[in-house]
């Protein structure tokens, strides 16, 4: 599939995002910080909003590639509460 790739073991998809220009700043300076990409920062950051914001998965069969999504789902939700 044209635009998809993998990062550990994620699939992953090019997609188009506008963000204010703030935005872009912290989550450059935030990936630079944390020695990672800024596409790699931001899908990490969306994970997290999303859990703290009470997303709940669709509990759907488990494909291989998906049980990479939930060990970081749990991850992010660990980190979450780590952090009060």
């Amino acid at each position: 599939m044209r635009g998809a790739g993998t990062i550990k073991g994620m699939a992953t998809r090019k997609v188009t995002l506008s963000l204010d220009s703030g935005a872009l700043e912290f989550a450059e300076r935030a990936a630079k910080a944390h020695g990672i990409s800024v596409s790699s920062w931001l899908s990490k950051a969306a994970r997290r909003e999303a859990v703290r914001t009470g997303y709940t998965p669709q509990r759907a069969p488990v494909e291989p590639s998906a049980e990479s999504d939930e060990a970081e789902l749990t991850a992010a939700e660990k980190d979450l509460r780590a952090q009060g």
